[in-house]
């Protein structure tokens, strides 16, 4: 394993380490930029993003490009939840806007498992989202 593919922190995770591991993802999704957040993942990553199944580092990075595409202006918070061992769940909401200006609130929930170099191995995100007037914003 190179240097560059591994990902503290590592698991097992403490408090400190997990909501380290929280905020390098929310700041990462927050650049909006498919590259670097797809080197969060192990190659063989497996995902569930609402009713999308992902296999792999590629098909991820070609999900979040498309996604950013069509999620303009996106924003995200996210909040640890629980962590043990190598797994951490996370609630998370962002807003965004569509190419006709209506924006949207999106909640959910995520539980990830990571490989023991920090690369995440295993995502479940379940997302609902919410039309929202731009006075309603809370994240800009």
């Amino acid at each position: 394993m190179t240097a560059d593919a591994v990902r503290p922190p590592l698991p097992p995770f403490t408090e400190e380490s997990a909501l380290a591991k929280v905020q390098a993802a929310e700041d990462a999704w927050n650049s909006r930029d498919p590259e670097r957040v797809a080197l969060a993942y192990a190659e063989d990553s497996v995902w569930r993003n609402r009713d999308r199944f992902l296999s792999g580092r590629a098909e991820i990075r070609a999900f979040l490009a498309d996604k950013w595409r069509r999620e303009l202006d996106y924003r995200l918070r996210k909040e640890l939840w629980a962590y043990t061992g190598n797994r951490i769940s996370v609630r998370f909401e962002y807003e965004w806007h569509d190419t006709a200006g209506q924006w949207w609130r999106s909640h959910g929930n995520e539980q990830w498992e990571f490989d023991p170099d920090g690369l995440m191995r295993r995502r479940e995100a379940s997302i609902n989202d919410v039309p929202i007037a731009v006075s309603e914003r809370r994240l800009g």
